[in-house]
């Protein structure tokens, strides 16, 4: 993918972070997704007082992209105040693994967006449970 549009992912992630439901926790995460036909869709993560309830960023992007129509990704930024940027969490790499399974992941720390690492998700979460059959 295009520095250029690396960048431009990256930042609509800081954005989206600003508008974290992070009450708790007071961590402010911030992703975006590009589509294969170069729509972002951004999410944030938004927790509740049942810690169990809580939904990271990613899965909102994700899960908001899906239910738009949206089946093919390219990348997903995410963005939140922490040394190296936030990596994903399991449940967040298994959805990408079965939905995103090309997309390139990048993750920022919110104050310094221009140093953001890259990871394939099979990188993340390799021999991933892809299927299930019954």
């Amino acid at each position: 993918m295009q520095r250029k549009t690396k960048s431009a992912l990256v930042r609509a992630a800081v954005r989206a972070s600003r508008k974290a439901v992070a009450p708790y926790s007071r961590f402010q995460v911030g992703a975006a997704l590009l589509t294969s036909s170069g729509k972002v869709v951004t999410g944030v993560n938004v927790e509740s007082a049942s810690f169990g309830l809580t939904c990271c960023a990613e899965r909102v992007a994700l899960f908001t992209a899906l239910s738009m129509g949206c089946r093919n990704f390219r990348a997903i930024a995410v963005v939140a105040e922490i040394d190296g940027g936030p990596m994903p969490c399991g449940a967040c790499r298994q959805l990408l693994s079965e939905y995103a399974p090309d997309a390139e992941v990048l993750v920022a720390d919110r104050r310094r967006p221009s140093a953001c690492k890259s990871f394939a998700v099979s990188e993340l979460l390799p021999d991933a449970f892809s299927r299930f059959r019954s």
